[in-house]
């Protein structure tokens, strides 16, 4: 499906990411760095892929069959932290492994956390990043969880936009998907001892994508989890850590194989009420009412779920955030999820104890309605009232 500039690809299999000293000189010729004198990324990577590549053109890839896999683009950014919490200035690198310690924090502690944004391609070819100041915010407050130093939010909008930039030839074109940008910040120093790592690493990189779900935008079918938990009060949950996702897989790998699309999770202590889908928030919908479950420390407080909260209120919806008991699926008109990697994606059935309940999807309904003002906001289809829009050229 995909083809990278033959060059580059010989290139990027051939070295490690290291620094600019240890990399031959043509390969240095196609490294940029990030600066204060050259903090945008076109000016910085003149020599890059994509900068030989016109306003609107494209690396090769097949854009109509596009979905959420791993796509490796050209650029990745990098910046490290020692024991004195102060980032120093990242640089942007070739895609390509890392090095790390065996006793690295982050694979002996699970000391870290992750990020998730969308750059859209408008039709003049300029970049939307959508709210990445909120991302930077939740990146903070979940390094604060992990007693983990965090980039200001000016290093971590800084290093996105030179990600996006840098790897402008791998944002599909307009209606076909966007970039994936994903920040990482690991615990990269070695330490034995149960305890907070010596170093740290933020990394940001790239990945073009489509539809989350296999279902693309039809109606997922969701499966009501009563033996695992995602989260309890007291823990992670309410933080992006990178230790909330592996314990998940074994009860929606279970579910996938009996032909659901996800798991919505109840509350750890009394498994009565409604948490949040194995990688997304959920929604509820009776009548002009829109109820979705607080944010109370179990929960990933989705910065889609924010958005269409507001959108929701704009368009004269009631939103309630509370606690949602189960048996209220059962009176629900309408049921959706959101996040970033799904967008607004439309529930057709939920099964909670063996009953299937249904729930009405299609033009008519809530979600779609929601969904048209979100992706034109990003899209820059509907002007950007709220200030959520970042656009670089």
């Amino acid at each position: 499906m995909i083809r990278r500039t033959a060059g580059l690809s010989k290139l990027v299999q051939s070295v490690g990411v290291g620094s600019s000293s240890s990399l031959p000189t043509k390969l240095r010729d196609h490294r940029c760095f990030g600066s204060g004198a050259a903090s945008n990324a076109e000016q910085a990577c003149e020599a890059s892929v994509c900068s030989k590549f016109g306003k609107n053109e494209y690396a090769d890839v097949d854009w109509d069959n596009l979905g959420f896999g791993l796509v490796p683009t050209d650029y990745m950014y990098m910046m490290k932290c020692s024991n004195n919490g102060i980032f120093e200035q990242g640089q942007l690198n070739l895609y390509g492994n890392i090095e790390l310690s065996p006793a690295a924090g982050v694979l002996n502690y699970g000391q870290g956390i992750y990020e998730g944004m969308k750059a859209f391609r408008k039709e003049d070819g300029n970049l939307l990043i959508f709210r990445p100041d909120q991302n930077a915010m939740r990146m903070k407050i979940g390094s604060e969880r992990m007693c983990m130093p965090s980039p200001s939010l000016d290093q971590f909008i800084d290093a996105v936009k030179q990600t996006a930039q840098a790897n402008k030839c791998w944002v599909p074109p307009p209606g076909k998907g966007s970039l994936y940008i994903r920040p990482l910040l690991i615990g990269s120093g070695p330490i034995l001892g149960l305890g907070t790592s010596p170093e740290y690493t933020f990394l940001v990189y790239a990945s073009p994508v489509r539809n989350y779900f296999k279902e693309g935008s039809a109606p997922l079918s969701i499966y009501v989890e009563e033996e695992y938990d995602r989260s309890s009060r007291g823990g992670a949950g309410g933080v992006k850590s990178i230790t909330n996702y592996a314990p998940v897989l074994k009860a929606l790998l279970r579910a996938k194989s009996r032909g659901y699309s996800d798991v919505l999770y109840l509350d750890s202590v009394n498994k009565k009420n409604l948490e949040e889908v194995s990688s997304c928030n959920i929604f509820i919908v009776k009548g002009n009412v829109i109820s979705t479950p607080t944010t109370a420390g179990t929960i990933l407080s989705g910065v889609t779920r924010k958005s269409i909260i507001e959108i929701a209120r704009d368009h004269g919806y009631q939103v309630e955030e509370r606690a949602i008991p189960v048996d209220e699926l059962s009176e629900a008109d309408e049921v959706f999820c959101t996040g970033t990697a799904v967008g607004v994606a439309p529930v057709g059935n939920i099964t909670y104890k063996d009953r299937r309940m249904e729930y009405k999807t299609g033009v008519q309904t809530v979600c779609p309605q929601l969904y048209s003002t979100l992706i034109g906001i990003q899209t820059g289809r509907i002007e950007d009232k709220k200030g959520w829009i970042l656009e670089i050229d």
